[in-house]
């Protein structure tokens, strides 16, 4: 490793999403492993929670009987915790072990007991997914714990990384038990910043003025907050993924962190340009021939296609500015149609079979409520369908913006599209994630990097790491980064509704030399760039262990 003499024997990284696909840290971990691997080779172990059965296998776990069984056959765990071993089944197949934890839950109490004595972790106001996570962190650890000693391997030689609140009791229990493990912590958004956001509070314009503890009681927090406040103090190296998460952790951990380590991308999801244009001509085929079953509406080649993706979270990843822009830039009247998809799984009951039906060539005619492609457990309640409606998208050939909500995952077994989201990424003209709370914001770099314009915000960490390093703008990177404060909701409507009126005006030469400066944008975001600042943090939490141990 760069600038840090101590080689390291085994490398550990802990995650409720390894193997185990729920959201954006998945892609962290999933898109940094092959980096790791080609450092380290299989000194890099992930850890996941075992969370499958025989019914339900993990489609991202390769399980090998015969792999680290020597090892494995020799560790002595706790009762109720077992352990299967295999690779990750992502680019570079690292190593991996899955965890049943049931056993942990018998000694909760009295662990809780332990983690209050030693650190000071309030869990008498724990609910929800306190104890799930606690007992799988606690397992880890054991397993951690139990495979240095098995293999003889000097635990001054181990880097322990953990992600999250989810996994930070392991974090203090290994530093408990074990403490010659150097260990690092990473917050990817604190767990009170979110609550407050996720409240409707204002969480910047007053940032400095907040108490992490005040609003954790104020909010029932208390818990997860005082966990992960611990794992931040006592990790050997304290990390977040962006600038702005780690103002947020300043002041509401009240802990700085030692580095930020941004999230990279692996350019491998990419179709290769030999394959782009019939990528692109492919996805555009299916998003303009969805809208047409859905609405009775033929869309044209040239509509400019429009999308927002990521997380159901209506405010903080800025469904509702999105939506509100749509309605500003049909009042704008741009020259090309708009089809704006809004991709973001919510409670989902299934594909419509009326506009499977359609899609099937039987029936052209327009299909009633032409705004939702799959039907909603919620239908009343969900935030984004209800405001679809409440702004008057009607879908039909007099609309100069036609707004389709996709609430499914995109895994290429839908029921509509049959493609994943990476397939049909190349087929829109522009993306746009107006993020109130965003700590890093994966989906706009994925958009760049298949050479699709963007337009993030200034609160989130992609957005200010663009801020920071090029001359925002489409022409410059690819990306157009709008200021969003507590207090400019409408500034942010009309700024963006502009911006897309500006891409849909475009000629060809504009786009060609637009999407390439958002290729070159994304290529300076790869893990190949971005894990020296890994290597950094292992380096900092070997130092910062060895000045610990040696007090």
């Amino acid at each position: 490793m760069d600038n840090c003499s101590q080689e390291i024997d085994l490398l550990f990284e802990t995650s409720w999403e390894v193997c185990n696909k729920i959201g954006g840290i998945y892609t962290v971990l999933s898109s940094k492993a092959k980096t790791l691997k080609e450092q380290h080779g299989d000194k890099v172990i992930f850890i996941g929670p075992d969370v499958w059965s025989a019914e339900n296998p993990s489609p991202y776990f390769i399980e090998t009987r015969t792999l680290l069984h020597r090892i494995l056959d020799k560790t002595m765990l706790p009762e109720g915790v077992y352990v299967r071993a295999g690779r990750w089944n992502i680019p570079g197949k690292p190593l991996a072990l899955l965890v049943k934890f049931d056993g942990m839950y018998a000694d909760k109490d009295s662990a809780y007991g332990r983690m209050w004595e030693l650190f000071k972790v309030d869990s008498l106001h724990a609910y929800g997914d306190y104890d799930e996570g606690c007992a799988f962190a606690r397992a880890a650890a054991a397993v951690i714990e139990a495979f240095i000693t098995a293999s003889k391997t000097d635990p001054r030689n181990v880097v322990a990384h953990f992600d999250e609140w989810t996994t930070a009791m392991g974090l203090l229990t290994l530093k408990a038990d074990m403490p010659e493990v150097a260990t690092v912590f990473t917050t990817h958004a604190t767990s009170i910043g979110r609550s407050i956001c996720g409240n409707g509070k204002p969480l910047y314009d007053h940032l400095e003025a907040y108490n992490g503890d005040q609003m954790a009681a104020e909010l029932n927090m208390q818990s997860k907050h005082s966990l992960e406040k611990a794992a931040a103090w006592n990790a050997d190296c304290f990390t977040t993924v962006s600038d702005v998460t780690a103002r947020e952790a300043q002041v509401l951990l009240e802990k700085k962190p030692d580095v930020v380590t941004p999230n990279g991308f692996e350019l491998n999801f990419v179709p290769a340009k030999t394959r782009y244009a019939a990528s692109r001509k492919a996805a555009r085929a299916k998003l303009l021939d969805v809208a047409r079953a859905l609405t009775g509406v033929s869309y044209g080649d040239d509509t400019f296609i429009v999308a927002t993706s990521g997380r159901c979270e209506y405010r903080n990843k800025g469904l509702d500015v999105y939506l509100d822009a749509l309605k500003a830039l049909g009042d704008i009247k741009a020259d090309r149609r708009i089809l704006a998809y809004v991709l973001v799984p919510a409670w989902c009951a299934g594909p419509r079979s009326d506009l499977r039906f359609n899609l099937d060539g039987s029936n052209p005619g327009r299909l009633s409520d032409p705004v939702l492609t799959h039907a909603l457990n919620n239908y009343n309640d969900d935030p984004v369908n209800s405001r679809i409606h409440q702004l008057g998208f009607a879908n039909d050939s007099n609309s100069q913006v036609s707004v389709i909500y996709v609430p499914c995952y995109l895994d290429g077994a839908d029921g509509i599209f049959d493609m994943t989201y990476y397939q049909l990424l190349p087929g829109l003209d522009a993306t746009v994630f107006a993020s109130y709370y965003e700590p890093w914001g994966y989906t706009p770099l994925e958009s760049i990097a298949f050479g699709v314009p963007t337009i993030s915000t200034s609160l989130a960490g992609f957005g200010m790491w663009v801020l920071e390093n090029f001359t925002p703008g489409f022409a410059s990177c690819g990306t157009e980064v709008i200021n969003r404060t507590d207090s400019n909701y409408s500034d942010v409507v009309k700024a963006i509704a502009e911006d897309l009126d500006i891409l849909a005006d475009s000629d060809a030469d504009k786009i060609k030399e637009i999407r390439a400066a958002a290729m070159a944008t994304a290529a300076k975001a790869q893990w190949t760039d971005f894990i020296k600042y890994y290597d950094q943090a292992y380096c900092i939490a070997l130092e910062n262990r060895d000045a610990r141990i040696l007090k």
